[in-house]
């Protein structure tokens, strides 16, 4: 084999999920790292800190690859959320509010919590991590794009992962 020009489109894709399954593995074994030193409070500010960094470059990145515009609104959104990494990894969905003002987001299922269940670990309290990411990613896409969490652990009920919603202020 002389690279990924040779493989073929079912190889590429293949790879593809591999790809994304080696990042998630790498973000979590960077939080328990850190965790191990610094505790889950210090573990969790960095992990915030980070993940705001990176949702403005992956959403910058597909807004980009996806040639979404700069004011595409929630139509963009609902795009750019299906070409993030997790889309790889979770299944999750989308669905419209009223008038297609509203979009809201689920997580339905969530590796990173499947893997912390399998280890006896509790639920990762991910809500602080997420109300810093996805109104990040979101505004990326477009500023005017504003976020609220509908549900997130450890604030979720039990096999009920992350849920948000994304509307336009005008």
């Amino acid at each position: 084999m002389n690279g990924y020009q040779d493989l073929s489109r079912e190889q590429l894709l293949e790879a593809v999920g591999m790809f994304a399954k080696n990042w998630l593995a790498h973000d979590g074994c960077w939080f328990l790292a850190v965790e191990a030193e610094q505790g889950m409070d210090g573990a969790l500010e960095l992990d915030r800190q980070a993940w705001e960094k990176f949702a403005a470059v992956e959403a910058r990145r597909i807004k980009q690859f996806a040639r979404l515009g700069d004011d595409g609104g929630l139509e963009a959104l609902e795009k750019a959320l299906s070409l993030r990494m997790y889309a790889l990894l979770n299944e999750q969905h989308t669905e419209w509010g009223p008038e297609r003002r509203v979009l809201r987001f689920t997580m339905d299922s969530c590796r990173v919590h499947d893997a912390r269940e399998r280890k006896g670990l509790p639920p990762f309290p991910c809500k602080a991590i997420g109300e810093t990411e996805f109104p990040t990613f979101a505004a990326t896409i477009d500023p005017r794009i504003k976020t609220r969490c509908l549900r997130c652990p450890p604030d979720a009920p039990a096999g009920k992962y992350c849920g948000w919603e994304f509307y336009l202020e005008e």
